[in-house]
């Protein structure tokens, strides 16, 4: 055991006012989402007894685990309540999960983005879960008149081994929630944990697969209107007039009006998007009359000038420049070449990089460019809002719920504590729910009709609304003596409207000269996250061209990193690497030793690559199969270290996930402009990966460690794009510097 104190504040311990006077829930507000149906089956208590903001034990010792971060897919409704249940030392198959409500004093961080929910949250889940279970020993040891040192826990029992005492939690729920919250709790050490590191089913899973409503476009509400929007056809352009006089007129059609997203004088925050802020709403009674409706409308738009606005990040205001005009690809491309070519601003400098690369006896050099990729979730855009004059109720899928609450209030001119924010699970989000504009409009629409309203985006305009993935440009170069050993490592990276570049990450720290310079270039393309921004370019590209110095090097491309590891361990040049030397080269003599590289691969098209962000270490083995002269990706095997693993099958899952994903992207995904109207937006349209072009096996290894849980929904995804490259050129001949790599060497 390890002791530990409380540091987290009281909040994540607030008890309800009856509890403060007698201990007993009955009716607890979140008690209808327990219900019979659920994947445990189990039997529901007569009586809740709340020990604190996260959890409640039954009479019969059921425990209901509340889940505070959004679900969309990663699992943290699973994986977060067990690390609770873990300290708590009860028995997994007597725990039921709630999705938490938002709620900013009960629950801190609600949000899920940056591979951060388990990082940020594992001190605190485990102190929630120990000091529940010292309250429950508390309560034994003065029922039983013994020292509560004597008390001990399993699997949901209370024991006292020397009088043979023992209770279920249950028994002692009632008391337990009126002792006070411990200064001190003790800790399992990891070696004893039973439940995390075991593989739990998803507890959604039979909801999932039965077709239970769980997600933003399943909610329905008595008198719910439905809502959607006109938006402008291409960026840089925005409403000039419209005439709804036909549309109005339509079946169903309740009323049709503009409106502002944001007020004038509002001060935006980093996930305000600031493309198309004022729309014509089209409002029904279902979706097909309204989008029939909008077919109808006479719409006007014009192109607007340039103009700024400030936003609050976490880095204090910055000004946004949004220039005008209609942008196209080409035109892009051209403007970074134009970029690439002058001098950028450096970040980094180690030694001397320029006369080293003078003293070279090779100099190698490649550029790698990335075009914009769009989110395509599965679910389209869609929020519910009923405002009303003495509340808000706000329904949805959001990765970041805190955001909503506050934008909706200043819109609306309400207080926070009149708005009621409800997450449902996301149908996908991979950064783009984190940019809540749509439940902003949702309930300007529901004000303005003074009726509850279904906001529902069609795909092609959850498309085309943006928060793209921006589109990158890197000119590497690295200096090698007379005896191939690298002296100089020179990236210049940059993008629209944002540089790619992580100046301090590898090999940054590895190689004695090393300079780092970007740019950027604005545009009024709304861009945002997408799994792992920017490390989805950039790690890629720096992977794509150490394989090519390697080669240059006449050494294993394994081998090649794993000596500049050495270096960063041994003698690492530079204070600011963000990176384990030790943890990188762990995850490469995994793979390595996994895969069997460099023992059984005679004849073998394979590729490697390894990446650090958010945290974590991945590195992966690609193989390529050529097929009636067609690249197919036969097998993967991939190294993780991201700390301790708390679900494991649920984290092979997310490797697998992000594998898939990251081939596809790499292989297929593109967004192109042609006067600034995106020119995809459909599955008809846009290029994903397919069944049959999916990995034959993926094989995840972790390694084994007691470092607290790191990131993990993204840090697999950028090392694949890279061994993927890196294998078809052993596949090829050809080496790709440019995504999609499908469209630039053969077809489809």
């Amino acid at each position: 055991m390890t002791t530990t104190k409380i540091q987290f504040g009281r909040r994540s311990f607030i008890k309800s006012s009856v509890l403060a006077g007698g201990g007993l829930v009955l009716g607890f507000n979140l008690l209808a989402a327990c219900n019979p149906g659920s994947v445990n089956e189990l039997e529901i208590p007569e009586e809740w007894f709340e020990i604190n903001a996260y959890l409640k034990i039954g009479e019969n010792g059921v425990v209901s685990i509340m889940s505070k971060n959004p679900e969309f897919g990663q699992g943290v409704m699973t994986s977060m309540p067990m690390v609770i249940a873990e300290e708590l030392d009860v028995d997994w198959k007597n725990v039921m999960v709630e999705q938490a409500p938002f709620d900013t004093v009960r629950f801190e961080r609600q949000f899920t983005g940056g591979s951060q929910a388990l990082r940020t949250s594992w001190q605190m889940l485990r102190t929630t879960g120990a000091a529940a279970r010292q309250m429950l020993r508390e309560a034994a040891a003065k029922a039983w008149n013994v020292p509560v040192a004597e008390i001990t826990t399993a699997a949901g029992m209370l024991l006292h081994t020397s009088s043979g005492k023992k209770a279920g939690y249950g028994e002692f729920a009632s008391a337990a929630a009126q002792m006070p919250v411990p200064t001190e709790v003790e800790m399992k050490e990891p070696k004893d944990f039973t439940i995390v590191g075991t593989s739990r089913k998803n507890v959604n899973g039979k909801d999932l697969v039965t077709g239970k409503p769980m997600f933003g476009l399943d909610v329905e509400k008595e008198g719910m209107l439905i809502a959607t929007v006109a938006i402008p056809p291409a960026f840089g352009m925005k409403l000039k007039s419209f005439d709804a006089t036909e549309a109005k007129a339509m079946p169903g059609i309740k009323d049709i009006f503009s409106f502002k997203t944001y007020n004038d004088d509002y001060k935006r925050n980093g996930f305000d998007t600031d493309a198309f802020t004022e729309l014509v709403a089209i409002v029904g009674t279902s979706t097909w009359e309204v989008m029939n409706a909008k077919l109808m409308l006479n719409v006007e738009w014009e192109p607007f000038s340039d103009y700024e606005y400030t936003a609050a990040g976490r880095r204090g205001d910055q000004k946004v420049v949004v220039p005008a005009g209609l942008e196209s690809t080409a035109d892009h491309k051209l403007k970074m070449e134009e970029a690439a070519a002058k001098p950028g601003r450096i970040v980094r400098r180690d030694g001397n990089p320029e006369e080293a690369f003078k003293k070279a006896a090779n100099i190698i050099e490649r550029t790698y460019t990335a075009p914009y990729l769009a989110h395509f979730m599965m679910e389209p855009i869609n929020f519910f809002a009923d405002v009303r004059d003495d509340m808000v109720t706000v329904i949805g899928p959001s990765q970041a719920p805190e955001f909503v609450e506050n934008t909706i209030a200043a819109r609306l001119g309400i207080p926070v504590e009149k708005i009621d924010v409800q997450m449902t699970r996301m149908g996908g989000g991979f950064g783009r729910r984190a940019y809540n504009h749509y439940a902003t409009e949702a309930a300007v629409i529901s004000q303005k009709v003074k009726a509850p309203v279904k906001l529902i985006y069609s795909r092609e305009d959850t498309t085309r609304f943006g928060v793209f993935r921006p589109t990158y440009y890197v000119t590497y170069r690295a200096a090698l003596d007379e005896n191939n050993n690298l002296t100089a490592f020179h990236a210049k990276a940059g993008g629209i409207p944002e540089s790619p570049l992580h100046a301090n990450r590898f090999p940054a720290g590895a190689v004695e000269n090393y300079l780092a310079e970007e740019w950027s270039i604005d545009s009024n393309i709304t861009i945002g996250a997408f799994r792992a921004p920017r490390s989805n370019f950039i790690g890629p590209a720096e992977q794509m061209f150490l394989d090519e110095v390697a080669e240059a090097a006449g050494k294993d491309p394994i081998q090649f990193r794993l000596d500049l590891f050495k270096r960063a361990q041994e003698n690492p040049v530079g204070e600011r690497n963000d990176y384990d030397a030790a943890r990188y080269a762990g995850v490469l003599e995994l793979v390595r030793d996994k895969s069997g590289w460099g023992q059984n691969d005679s004849g073998l098209k394979r590729g490697v690559a390894a990446y650090f962000c958010h945290n974590s270490y991945a590195a992966h083995v690609v193989d390529v199969v050529m097929e009636n002269g067609q690249p197919r990706v036969e097998k993967v095997v991939s190294a993780m270290d991201c700390g301790i693993v708390v679900n494991p099958d649920a984290a092979v899952n997310m490797v697998e996930g992000a594998v898939v994903d990251g081939i596809g992207c790499a292989m297929y995904g593109e967004m192109t402009f042609t006067d600034g109207a995106p020119d995809k937006d459909n599955f008809d349209t846009y290029r994903m990966i397919r069944h049959n072009e999916t990995p034959k096996s993926i094989d995840v290894h972790f390694v084994q460690n007691e470092i607290a849980p790191t990131g993990l929904g993204e840090p697999p995804f950028p090392p694949i794009f890279a061994a993927l490259g890196n294998a078809l050129f052993k596949a090829t001949g050809t080496r790709y510097y440019n995504q999609p790599f499908i469209d630039n060497n053969f077809d489809s």
